[in-house]
């Protein structure tokens, strides 16, 4: 009898081993109490004071917050003015430019076609778009006449490189080197975003042509790469880069309201840019010469920039983020195998910070950032963006933390950013 017991015991059990834990879907991102999840709403409400105390004092004009804990949005908060001209209110699900949120998925596109079996990571770039043979290094730069001399360099790009910000590339507007910045400048290199009719091919191909600021794989420096990456996936994948991202993240994500340029129907969602001049703020029109703030709804719209293009919302991007807190799958899509995250979450280059070191797709906390406090766990990934965006997610205790702003040269130092992150962090109550 006991023999049987045992017996039909273990049969039913049987069915319930086959559904742990590869049958189980991650669903998407839903609201939830913060005390179901291990979190305090009393201590979460510091960001509400957070917020309110930075637009009093003049240091951003708004905000929009998200924190998600073990797949749950606990705090997703608007705060402050959209548009100080229209004087239009903040909303939860307005729309801004993530800028350098971009690269991230980027990166993400092209690891999907890395685990397809599409290239090496050690392939070089010249392989896939031979304009990118036999690269050159600055060598001398006339600032008086334009003119400059070359070295041939040793080594060649490698697609590592671009994710890693190691391939030699300069980034343009930005880039601390006058000599590349003027080189970039003379060859019309868009390094963000246009409203002219340029394309991606076209742009990447001119700036395979220059040249090189030090030898490929020799450190990190802050690149144009990611730019190079989205047209490797339109060459690699056969597909425009925006329609690639469309098809193989942005629907099956679920990240309804993350575009290159917005569609009719959601422009007045986006949040304007702002600039502090004269001791108030004032809309953000751009660089004359480079570029136009108002991108996403105007212009030509064909050029689809992998490092810089991107307009999303805060729950569209903690979707996506989620999506790696799960190993790779959500709602049952998987987009990337868990080894693939652990090869992307890699040390792969010193980034010379004393905190973190960067991967394929992020900069990751290490036990040094741990130490300095208030950053996250050890493997807590992050980025921002160029209208100071931030945002981090913590593996170890699944937490997302997005704060989205819009704003350059601000009126008084920006404080919401490191604030935010430690906000998150103290508001864990388990």
């Amino acid at each position: 009898m006991i023999l049987r017991f045992l017996i039909l015991s273990i049969l039913l059990f049987l069915p319930l081993v086959a559904q742990t834990p590869s049958g189980q879907r991650s669903p998407q991102l839903a609201k939830a109490s913060s005390r179901s999840v291990g979190m305090s709403s009393e201590r979460l409400a510091h960001i509400d004071k957070m917020a309110e105390e930075a637009i009093v004092n003049e240091e951003i004009p708004g905000l929009v917050a998200l924190v998600s804990r073990r797949g749950k949005v606990v705090y997703h908060k608007a705060f402050g003015t959209a548009n100080i001209e229209s004087d239009r209110k903040m909303e939860s699900n307005d729309i801004f430019r993530i800028a350098s949120q971009t690269k991230a998925i980027t990166s993400t596109a092209l690891m999907m076609l890395w685990e397809e079996g599409s290239f090496k990571l050690d392939d070089p770039v010249s392989k896939y778009i031979p304009e990118f043979s036999n690269p050159e290094l600055l060598d001398t730069y006339n600032e008086s006449d334009g003119s400059y001399t070359t070295t041939p360099a040793k080594n060649e790009i490698r697609i590592r490189h671009l994710l890693t910000h190691s391939s030699g590339l300069g980034y343009g507007l930005i880039d601390r080197n006058e000599g590349i910045k003027a080189i970039y400048r003379e060859a019309g290199i868009v390094d963000a975003w246009t409203t002219y009719p340029i394309l991606l091919a076209h742009n990447i191909k001119t700036l395979a042509t220059l040249p090189l600021v030090f030898e490929p794989g020799e450190r990190y420096r802050y690149s144009l790469g990611l730019d190079v990456a989205g047209y490797l996936i339109e060459v690699l994948s056969g597909m425009p880069f925006d329609l690639f991202l469309k098809e193989r993240l942005f629907e099956p994500l679920g990240m309804d309201d993350t575009y290159f340029y917005l569609t009719d129907d959601k422009a007045h969602r986006l949040v304007a840019a702002h600039e502090g001049k004269n001791e108030q703020w004032i809309k953000f029109n751009g660089v004359e010469g480079y570029y136009d703030a108002d991108f996403p709804v105007k212009g030509a719209k064909t050029y689809f920039s992998g490092g810089a293009g991107l307009s999303s919302t805060a729950l569209d991007y903690a979707t996506f983020l989620q999506m790696y807190l799960n190993g790779g799958e959500i709602n049952g899509i998987r987009f990337l195998s868990r080894t693939t995250i652990d090869t992307i979450m890699a040390n792969q280059i010193d980034m010379g910070s004393d905190t973190s070191y960067h991967g394929l797709a992020f900069s990751v906390l290490d036990g040094r950032g741990v130490a300095k406090g208030g950053l996250g766990s050890e493997g807590t990934f992050n980025w921002g963006g160029y209208f100071n965006s931030q945002y981090f997610a913590d593996p170890e205790e699944q937490v997302i933390g997005i704060i989205l702003k819009q704003t350059r040269n601000t009126i008084n130092p920006d404080t919401t950013g490191w604030k935010f992150r430690r906000l998150v962090f103290q508001a864990i109550d388990d």
